[in-house]
């Protein structure tokens, strides 16, 4: 359950926002909001319907969601203290694979709208951070609290953690992430996320 919590942070921003409500709208909800709608459009555009359109379909959103999540600063709170000791290549190769293991879940979550509803509830910044707070309200009336942690860079707001319902998806990776190198090392890890964006 948590696990399914922690993806709907990632999947509303593919909700059509004609069921939403905003009762405070900041500069960073703004932009959050922008992707959203970048994203609709992808989702709703008839000519990349059907499975022989999946590629090009996920490409175009993975480019819309690069604009909005900072994928580097969420790589490197996920391998926290262990981030220090990789090489700028190992990084590099982290970023990637860490971004396409969030997609593909991602992806795989665009098509299940059921009849939610989410509603914005505010935002608050203190310099340079910030939190935006959504409300997603399920069919059966379960209210699902998520919390995008926003950081400001180059003039723009961009997510580098998700919580929902008090969870926060890169605390949940960097317990799993810190066991297995622990217990084996961070190659181990690389190879267990390689194989697992693979598909194998």
């Amino acid at each position: 359950m948590i696990k399914r919590c922690l993806w709907y942070g990632i999947f509303w921003l593919a909700l059509p926002m004609v069921f939403s409500s905003v009762s405070f709208a900041g500069e960073a909800t703004n932009e959050i909001k922008k992707t959203t709608d970048k994203i609709i459009a992808i989702i709703a555009d008839p000519t990349l319907k059907g499975p022989e359109k999946k590629g090009e379909r996920s490409r175009l959103v993975r480019r819309a969601v690069d604009e909005r999540f900072d994928w580097k600063e969420m790589s490197r709170r996920a391998l926290a203290r262990h981030w220090k000791k990789r090489t700028d290549e190992e990084k590099g190769h982290f970023i990637d694979l860490f971004g396409k293991l969030l997609e593909q879940t991602y992806m795989d979550r665009v098509g299940g709208y059921s009849g939610e509803k989410v509603f914005y509830m505010g935002e608050r910044t203190d310099g340079k951070y910030g939190i935006v707070t959504v409300k997603i309200v399920t069919k059966k009336e379960t209210e699902i609290p998520v919390k995008y942690r926003v950081r400001k860079k180059g003039g723009e707001w961009f997510i580098y953690d998700i919580s929902v319902q008090g969870v926060s998806l890169i605390n949940n990776y960097r317990k799993q992430f810190n066991s297995i190198i622990l217990r084996s090392s961070f190659k181990a890890l690389v190879k267990k996320l390689e194989a697992k964006v693979s598909g194998d």
